[in-house]
């Protein structure tokens, strides 16, 4: 159909890149605390609106099983690392380790990963400007080796997969580990690559149409797992 004359033409979009989330999951940036400005308190009406699906407590509950499962699947726990993937990811492999130490007595490695430049939708033509908006780069930090360890991935939501394949293939330009494992808060299905966690939280089928949000006080300064309706594209 063709677009009538009388529409406005809208002004080119000047705001800065931000970082694409995996399909299905919330971008962040927008929402990471300003790092200068005095910690706040956050009311319940500034939380993006949506259908509670887990509220602190639960979150907390739900970590505290992956950490005993990790325990109890792993003999060897001297030889584990906690991978943190940016970057929700990362905070709960802290809590993660924090949790393992309580009950096990053995303070885990965290490393974190970055995946920007591994993702199958990052597209830059040579010298040119890219094809669409590009993530943020963030810090890759693996101050242990690799070698011979049982590496476990950690985010806060899996959907397609593809985050976590971008994530395998950076870890591994880290090293080789003997098993790369993986851990998720959720688990909300539509996978495109053949790729199963080892740890899941909680599994929370969605529909095409909507999209989970995970808010973590170290992110967010709001604890929370949200069921939002409408497709991950409307909110690029």
């Amino acid at each position: 159909m063709r677009p009538s004359g009388n529409l406005a033409r809208l002004p080119p979009d000047t705001s800065p890149l931000t970082r694409f989330s995996e399909a299905g999951k919330e971008s962040d940036d927008h929402a990471r605390p300003d790092p200068a400005a005095p910690a706040r308190a956050v009311s319940a009406g500034a939380a993006v609106e949506g259908k509670l699906l887990l509220d602190a407590p639960a979150i907390e509950r739900t970590l505290s099983r992956i950490a005993h499962e990790i325990i109890e699947h792993n003999a060897e726990l001297d030889d584990v690392a906690l991978v943190g993937i940016h970057t929700r990811g990362v905070p709960i492999a802290h809590r993660i380790r924090r949790l393992v130490e309580e009950r096990a007595g053995v303070e885990l490695p965290v490393g974190t990963v970055d995946i920007t430049f591994y993702r199958d939708d990052v597209r830059v033509r040579g010298g040119e400007a890219p094809l669409h908006p590009q993530p943020l780069v963030r810090d890759t930090q693996l101050d242990f080796s690799l070698e011979g360890r049982t590496c476990i991935l950690v985010d806060d939501v899996l959907y397609t997969g593809r985050t976590i394949r971008a994530a395998i293939e950076a870890l591994f330009d880290y090293g080789r580990p003997a098993r790369v494992q993986l851990a998720v808060l959720v688990d909300r299905g539509h996978r495109e690559l053949p790729i199963r966690p080892d740890y899941v939280g909680k599994n929370l089928p969605t529909s095409a149409g909507e999209r989970i949000q995970v808010q973590l006080v170290e992110v967010d300064e709001v604890e929370a797992v949200l069921l939002i309706a409408g497709p991950e594209e409307a909110s690029r």
